[in-house]
């Protein structure tokens, strides 16, 4: 498989494809920040201003609004699986954190491994399966997610303090290691 390196857009976000590159991935459940917020906030920002717009997102979803179906305890336990299920052969998880409206990874695709595809098969999969584990149909994730190519040494190990801390910042937990479904909390259980 070719992989085309470089910038590339579906919609209102750009995506990055970096090749084996490590990558900062969100992605969110379809109700958990509904367009007209995000529009309006876009319209109030300069584009200058996008690390504010971040972090006005990222606040919005750590109040947990919405359905939060990754809130149930099975629908957690499922994405958290299909996240490490193609760990080391089609992508290397470095740090993630399932949290009730919004999932962040950081990883990098593994040789002849788009992100796009990769994203693509994650989200298809895991909302098949909540939608089964909850009794529901339609939409489970917002159409995009947000990514950010790493930088350098200092940008990874700030990233993953960033993921695994999401849980205290968003207070459902006292540690980080103390949600289970994390990767600060698989590496306390390992080292146990």
């Amino acid at each position: 498989m070719t992989v085309e390196f470089g910038w590339r857009s579906r919609g209102y976000l750009p995506h990055f494809e970096g090749g084996e590159r490590a990558q900062f991935i969100t992605f969110r459940l379809h109700d958990s920040l509904p367009q007209a917020v995000l529009d309006r906030w876009r319209r109030e920002l300069a584009r200058a201003d996008e690390a504010l717009l971040r972090r006005r997102i990222e606040a919005y979803l750590d109040r947990g609004y919405g359905d939060a179906h990754l809130g149930e305890p099975r629908v957690a336990a499922m994405a958290q699986a299909a996240l490490l299920h193609f760990d080391g052969t089609r992508y290397r998880l470095a740090a993630w954190v399932v949290m009730p409206n919004h999932v962040h990874l950081l990883a990098a695709p593994c040789r002849g491994h788009t992100l796009a595809a990769l994203m693509h098969a994650l989200k298809s999969y895991t909302a098949h399966e909540a939608n089964k584990l909850l009794r529901r149909a339609g939409a489970l994730w917002q159409e995009e997610y947000f990514d950010r190519y790493i930088r350098d040494a200092d940008h990874y190990a700030k990233t993953i303090t960033y993921i695994e801390s999401n849980p205290v910042k968003a207070g459902l937990c006292r540690t980080p290691a103390d949600w289970p479904y994390s990767s600060a909390y698989l590496r306390l259980k390992k080292s146990s």
